[in-house]
């Protein structure tokens, strides 16, 4: 597969392909990795997807942005998409409805930048939101969820790996007007950064909105696991062959 770096919009990503020459993408993925890993943490996922369902190397664009902004975390000054309570960041949040409910200071610059992003990548492509799919792991997923819920167009479908409940009230009103967008949700049951039981509570806001959400919990960590990368090569290859 190709990659090459580059910047849609406001931020700089990796574009990974196998498409034809000249070919155009039938399907553009938007993967986001997560606060703390660097911008192509989640560039391996692309061949593995294929490996997984051949069908979509020549048929798909990977996208892989990078968090604009810098944080603070045990010393270092790491990627991130907007800051986090000291708490969530060293795993020791407790008042999760709190956390639940908060609009995270920064969200709204991470959504403009990739919402810029998806803009350009839509007019490169000629591909509209419809025929983009958007997903990241934890950070990265609290922004595309974020972003899939506001669009004016709904995406082809959202993936959330180990994400968390945010923006409780608002994501609840907004996710009725995204009635069939396809989710694809997966979470350690021991995942001691975010907590557990708060992918449940977004599972339920999404579901209880008429979205068609798979849950894919697993016994693991704050990670993508086996199962759910699996998953995710089959749940791209039903977007690609749905139109």
């Amino acid at each position: 597969m190709r990659s090459a770096k580059t910047r849609l919009g406001e931020l700089d990503c990796v574009v990974v392909d196998a498409l034809p020459e000249g070919a155009r993408p039938e399907l553009a993925v938007v993967l986001c990795h997560g606060l703390g890993a660097p911008p192509t943490d989640l560039v391996p996922l692309a061949p593995e997807l294929v490996q997984l369902e051949p069908e979509l190397g020549p048929k798909v664009r990977f996208v892989f942005p990078g968090a604009p902004l810098r944080v603070e975390m045990m010393g270092q000054r790491v990627p991130a998409w907007f800051p986090l309570p000291p708490e969530v960041l060293m795993g020791q949040e407790r008042d999760w409805d709190k956390f639940a409910a908060s609009t995270p200071e920064g969200l709204a610059q991470a959504r403009r930048g990739l919402m810029s992003l998806l803009s350009e990548l839509s007019a490169a492509t000629k591909l509209p939101y419809g025929r983009i799919v958007l997903g990241g792991f934890s950070q990265g997923a609290m922004l595309t969820t974020d972003v899939a819920l506001r669009l004016e167009e709904a995406p082809a479908g959202l993936c959330i790996l180990s994400g968390s409940l945010i923006c409780q009230d608002e994501w609840k009103q907004r996710a009725q007007k995204r009635k069939g967008m396809p989710v694809l949700q997966s979470h350690g049951r021991v995942d001691d950064i975010l907590a557990f039981p708060q992918a449940e509570r977004l599972h339920t806001l999404l579901k209880d909105a008429g979205l068609p959400v798979e849950f894919l919990p697993f016994n693991g960590p704050h990670t993508i696991s086996p199962e759910a990368l699996e998953r995710m090569a089959e749940f791209l290859h039903d977007r690609l062959e749905k139109r």
